[in-house]
């Protein structure tokens, strides 16, 4: 039998955070780190995630402060890198791999520059490496991805979330009826981050802080970086960026896949994952 988002879902108290996670498994810590769309929280990114992982790991799928059911969080309070740690110290976890898509993959790699003891392995989806201009983005702004996340969350109807969720994935049939309506549900449950979010987008973003790539390029971290070819939120070179930087990196560029690897082709990333952990 499945496992479920109720018998999971715990909570617990740091110094500045009340936290929600989801738990199953034994086994090396391994830490899911979501991204920041509206509605997005622990269990929508990696609910066909946990179960897989959680028979070879103690997984922890977290919602960030200012997401899902955890504390609420504006710009002047935002360090999520401090966050987790906080999470793992509370926690009592010494050391854990991390997860992290999007902008938990920012954060995943913040990770790995300041506290690298704490971190044994780095799995990114489509993270950003570093603020600036690209190569291949648009001069306009936000990618095409980023303007239709921050529509939704201006107006997070199960219309907007649709637009959303189409432009997330290549494959169109993931933008179910019932996951645009759960998103917007989940995303209306808590107005203080949709305002919160906002508000940080006029103060330069949700992220507190990148890694510093030239601290990327000595360390001896293991990383894995999955990007979708066919990502319109995070264009791929992000990951080729990082992969020529990181010397103990390697690189998986999925095509017909978007900027949630996790989601559209789980079974594969659930594999990639565990014997990346396990082995790297």
């Amino acid at each position: 039998m499945a496992i479920t988002q109720a018998e999971t879902a715990r909570d617990i108290q740091t110094p500045d955070w009340k936290l929600r996670y989801y738990e199953a498994g034994e086994g090396h810590p391994l830490i899911l780190l979501h991204g920041s769309g509206p509605g997005a929280t622990g269990w929508s990114n990696f609910s066909g995630n946990i179960e897989a992982l959680a028979k070879h790991f103690h997984v922890y799928a977290v919602d960030m402060p200012g997401w899902g059911e955890s504390d609420a969080c504006t710009k002047e309070k935002l360090d999520h890198i401090g966050a987790t740690i906080q999470f793992m110290d509370a926690l009592g976890i010494d050391k854990a791999a991390v997860v992290g898509n999007s902008m938990g993959g920012i954060i995943a790699l913040a990770l790995a520059a300041e506290y690298p003891e704490r971190i044994s392995h780095v799995i990114t989806m489509g993270p950003g490496a570093h603020p600036g201009p690209k190569l291949f983005g648009a001069g306009d702004g936000p990618t095409e991805g980023l303007k239709y996340l921050q529509q939704a969350y201006r107006t997070p109807t199960p219309e907007a979330m649709h637009a959303l969720v189409s432009i997330m994935v290549y494959d169109k049939t993931f933008a179910t009826e019932a996951l645009c309506k759960a998103r917007s549900e989940a995303a209306l449950a808590r107005p203080e981050h949709l305002t919160n979010f906002l508000d940080m987008l006029a103060k330069g973003g949700p992220v507190s802080r990148w890694a510093s790539l030239d601290v990327l390029a000595k360390s001896q971290i293991p990383m894995l970086l999955i990007h979708g070819r066919d990502d319109r939120v995070v264009h791929y070179e992000n990951s080729l960026l990082l992969n020529a930087y990181v010397p103990n990196s390697r690189m998986v560029l999925m095509n017909r896949c978007g900027h949630w690897a996790m989601i559209e082709h789980a079974d594969e990333f659930n594999r990639l994952v565990t014997d990346f952990v396990l082995h790297a």
